[in-house]
């Protein structure tokens, strides 16, 4: 293989049939050298899979738990020595590894669960941020092998490899990251990337059977995709599965910002896919998420008094909203409270995170865009852009 350029694998899987699965698994690994060619017998591989919140495997909230276990198995026979972990977003890890399905298969084939109740400090290259804070877990396995889910991102407009990795990153600690980052989804997007680039997965397995469309990470509609995509670079296979949902680099954050820091394997023409074609699998229909921000160019001083109508916004839906609290504890800038039973938000505090959205069990925050926003939007749609 060509040095120069980065492979990625496609294959298609129409469901999450244990069996099929095995078969799929085996087939998109094949072309990258099979499991063998990453695992060395005695290796101690974790595997990192999406357990953003506690939530049923037909919701495509987290990762499947089927998928797992076919990467276990496959780990397994290749020798290593297998843990599972993730840092979720609300409530702890063995609650949400619970509820996704994930812990019976940890359990059902020996596995070691990883909760990521430690966190190490480290200095990753680039100096976005001086200093992170990742879990031990991490830093003691031989390899990590990345599972997310294929998702839209309210901020970042798609979750697949490179965002999975933010899962590194211990509990409380997630939301002071968003806070330094602020309202510059730019910056934030490089931390990102910084990081996975840190961490360097060995090999990125996607769930992209059924995806998730619209308001994602968590509260967004499943959708049928149908494929599994494998390959050693994170950011390569972000770049598959921006085409294979038919986004454009500049709806992803992490993409747009790798275009323009000159990130290898960022574009298309970088990559060259292996096993099924992506036209074969590309989806007809991916709705994104109602975040995109529109900046005209303008200097702080104008963009600050026209935030409202320049991006997207948490809007409470008081009907379905239960005043539980867990957004206002989550919410990086503490712009949000519960006054007489109901939820308020300071959209002057409010950094359009969407860690409220991110989190919230009951789907009670919707997304409003802002006046200009929304021009932007219709205007965008009659160009046919």
């Amino acid at each position: 293989m060509n040095s120069s350029r980065a492979y990625v694998s496609l294959r298609r899987i129409d469901d999450y049939n244990p069996h099929s699965l095995q078969k799929a698994l085996y087939e998109v690994l094949s072309p990258l050298g099979g499991m063998s060619s990453i695992v060395r017998p005695g290796q101690q591989v974790l595997l990192k899979p999406n357990l953003l919140a506690g939530k049923s495997p037909d919701k495509a909230v987290t990762t499947h738990p089927e998928i797992v276990r076919a990467v276990l198995i496959a780990v397994s026979q290749a020798g290593g020595i297998v843990s599972v972990g993730d840092s979720p977003g609300i409530g702890s890890a063995e609650q949400v590894a619970r509820k996704s399905g994930i812990l019976d298969v940890i359990e059902s084939t020996g596995a070691r669960f990883a909760p990521f109740s430690e966190s190490v400090r480290v200095r990753p290259a680039g100096g976005t941020f001086h200093e992170l804070e990742i879990a031990r877990d991490i830093l003691d396995a031989d390899l990590i092998i990345n599972l997310p889910k294929l998702k839209t991102h309210q901020m970042m407009g798609l979750t697949c490899a490179v965002k999975n990795m933010f899962g590194a990153v211990v509990g409380m600690r997630k939301p002071r990251l968003h806070l330094q980052a602020g309202s510059d989804k730019a910056f934030f997007a490089l931390m990102l990337l910084e990081l996975a680039e840190h961490i360097n997965p060995a090999l990125n397995i996607v769930d992209a059977v059924v995806g998730m469309e619209g308001d994602g990470p968590g509260s967004g509609d499943p959708v049928q995709i149908g494929a599994l995509l494998a390959g050693t670079d994170a950011l390569a296979v972000d770049t598959v599965a921006t085409e294979l949902v038919g986004f454009r680099n500049e709806q992803v954050w992490t993409q747009q910002i790798a275009a323009k820091t000159d990130r290898p394997y960022c574009r298309l023409n970088q990559i060259e896919v292996l096993g099924d074609a992506i036209e074969a699998l590309k989806v007809a229909r991916f709705s994104p998420a109602k975040t995109a921000d529109v900046n005209f160019g303008l200097p702080g001083f104008l963009k600050r008094p026209l935030k409202n109508s320049l991006t997207a916004r948490p809007i409470p839906d008081p009907e379905r909203c239960r005043s539980c609290g867990l957004c206002v504890k989550h919410c990086p800038p503490q712009a949000m409270k519960i006054h007489q039973q109901k939820l308020v938000i300071d959209y002057q505090r409010c950094i359009r995170c969407f860690c409220c959205q991110e989190l919230c069990p009951y789907g009670a925050l919707q997304t409003e865009q802002g006046l200009l926003l929304r021009l932007a939007d219709f205007l965008g749609k009659k160009s046919g852009r």
